[in-house]
């Protein structure tokens, strides 16, 4: 048998290995060259393939041996007395007429020969030598990618198998995957919320004594984490206004925009200021800022108001106090701002309001899932703002204790992190930006998710060491990821948009190599709430619509 470059690949002289053994009298599959190297570069090589060889190869009982050639299938290569591993990224036909198959290859590591049976071991990521042309190529088996996956010592989760083998585990770093950062990206109806959740509790099941904070947008995750999570959401959340600093009071007190924005902000700033100053605690510390968490009454920002809005000397008009005081009279009224803005929460309740939600001390609940879906969605940003804002500034006071480092996830991440050409200089944004660029060096993990890649800010998803990409359909979401992700990962990215739900490619600093994983399945009292309606079973049933639609009117009405 001779392929197109004139190659023989009857005998190679490779030792045999029981276990891959086909038909006797024949030699292994993962034994026989399936190709040759034609040419090589600094990241990968161009091969050419023996159609006939991969044909025998598509009966083999090895799925990874099954599929060699493939685009996504994993090969090795001679180089030296080593093996260098590499993945097919495209394949052609040779435009010769010859009937073979030219094919690009990204380079993933390389691994010491085990003399017994060929196989690889002791696999790194990197190249010392490269092969030369006219090197042999061969099929990785399930055998040589054991080895390649296997694990090094390092805390890792598993989280699935990775693909095409049946029973290889996929693990993730745990220092490596959170000291990093990771984003995880999927089109909606991928499996994404379910796959959040399973990494989550693979994480809490590991450090059982860890710090997670689950920002949740839509309610789902609190049904997933009853048993080891503390749950909140405008109920039970009771956050203090006064822990808002300057910035976040004025995207909730401020509605002007343009010239008189400016005018407002420096009365509110004067007034807040005034009205932090009137509590005992200022006097003990001292010069304070309108920043300074100290709390304050908000009939003294009210009085405030009054006081500077009557002052003949003042140099506006009183238009800008009567917007302040109508927005602040508001948000004191309106029963959905009561779990931020009810008289209630004047006392100092800072570190308790800490301890609650950074789960200090963990009470076997290591995870606290923050449900913003009640919060009143004009300030929803805001609210996430102060909740990131306080893990981050938490984290970067403490830098002279022995803390704990803490995972900050954020659901929904665009809407928080928007791309430069949606930014609204948010103080959300400002915030999760900073965590992305700083966290590390306070011990604040950032687990980005998201369904619209392409519209979050670059610079934030580019500070994701890990990648964890599912399906995406739109096209500008995979250029978009293709651009983050690293060079040796292009073969496994151009896969995007052909898996199935729930897989994914995995790169970057948590994975030992880039790898297609198809999840675990989730057990059911696990999974959050996110499953699509099925529209030809519900469609189908009749009765209770009316009490139903009664009790959806009162909680409409009551936002409860």
């Amino acid at each position: 048998m001779t392929d197109i470059a004139g190659h023989d690949f009857r005998a190679t002289g490779e030792p045999a290995d029981a276990e891959e053994a086909e038909a006797p009298g024949q030699a292994p599959n993962g034994t026989r060259p399936i190709g040759v190297v034609l040419d090589v570069a600094g990241a990968g090589a161009t091969i050419a393939l023996d159609s006939e060889r991969l044909n025998q190869c598509a009966g083999d009982a090895d799925p990874a041996l099954a599929i060699a050639g493939q685009v996504g299938s994993p090969v090795k290569i001679r180089a030296g007395d080593d093996w260098l591993l590499g993945n097919v990224r495209t394949q052609r036909q040779d435009r010769r007429g010859t009937g073979g198959i030219i094919a690009e290859v990204d380079f993933l590591g390389e691994g010491t020969e085990e003399k017994l049976t060929g196989r690889v071991r002791g696999f790194r990521r990197g190249v010392t030598r490269y092969p030369v042309p006219g090197g042999m190529v061969f099929a990785a088996s399930t055998n040589d990618l054991r080895h390649v996956y296997a694990g090094d010592g390092r805390a890792f989760i598993e989280v699935g198998t990775v693909f095409p083998t049946r029973d290889i585990r996929a693990g993730l770093y745990i220092d490596q995957l959170l000291g990093k950062h990771f984003a995880l990206l999927g089109s909606t109806g991928t499996g994404k919320s379910t796959t959040t959740a399973l990494m989550l509790h693979r994480i809490c099941e590991a450090s059982p004594q860890g710090h997670v904070i689950m920002i949740d947008p839509h309610g789902e995750y609190a049904s997933a984490f009853r048993t080891n999570g503390a749950i909140l959401d405008v109920g039970n959340l009771k956050m203090p206004y006064w822990l808002m600093n300057f910035e976040e009071h004025c995207e909730i007190l401020l509605t002007s925009r343009g010239d008189d924005r400016q005018v407002d902000a420096d009365i509110l700033a004067k007034c807040l200021l005034e009205a932090r100053s009137k509590n005992r605690m200022a006097e003990g510390l001292g010069k304070i800022t309108v920043d300074s968490p100290v709390p304050y009454l908000l009939s003294d920002l009210s009085a405030a108001l009054n006081r500077e809005m009557g002052d003949l000397d003042k140099a506006t008009g009183s238009a800008p106090y009567m917007r302040i005081k109508t927005k602040l009279d508001e948000v004191k009224s309106d029963p959905r701002y009561q779990f931020l803005f009810s008289g209630m929460l004047v006392g100092d309740t800072m570190g308790e309001f800490l301890a609650r939600i950074l789960r200090l001390p963990t009470d076997g609940k290591p995870i606290s899932i923050i449900d913003v879906s009640g919060v009143p969605s004009d300030i929803t940003t805001t609210v996430v703002a102060v909740l990131s804002r306080l893990v981050f500034d938490y984290a970067s006071w403490a830098r002279e204790e022995r803390t704990r480092p803490i995972l900050l996830v954020c659901e929904e991440a665009h809407r928080y992190v928007p791309s430069e050409k949606h930014f609204d200089a948010s103080a959300v944004g400002k915030v999760l930006s900073r965590i992305a660029k700083e966290g590390r060096k306070y011990g604040v993990a950032l687990g980005l998710v998201t369904q619209r890649p392409s519209d979050l800010a670059e610079g934030v998803l580019s500070q994701c060491g890990t990648i964890i990409s599912m399906r995406l359909n739109n096209e500008r979401d995979q250029a978009f990821v293709r651009a983050a992700m690293p060079e040796g990962a292009r073969g496994f990215l151009d896969s995007i948009p052909a898996l199935r739900n729930r897989e994914c490619i995995i790169c970057g600093e948590g994975a030992a190599v880039p790898m297609r994983v198809t999840f675990d399945t989730l057990e059911e009292a696990k999974r959050p709430a996110s499953e699509d309606p099925s529209f030809s079973a519900l469609w189908r049933e009749t009765g209770g619509e009316e009490e139903a639609l009664q009790r959806i009117v009162q909680r409409w009405r009551s936002h409860s």
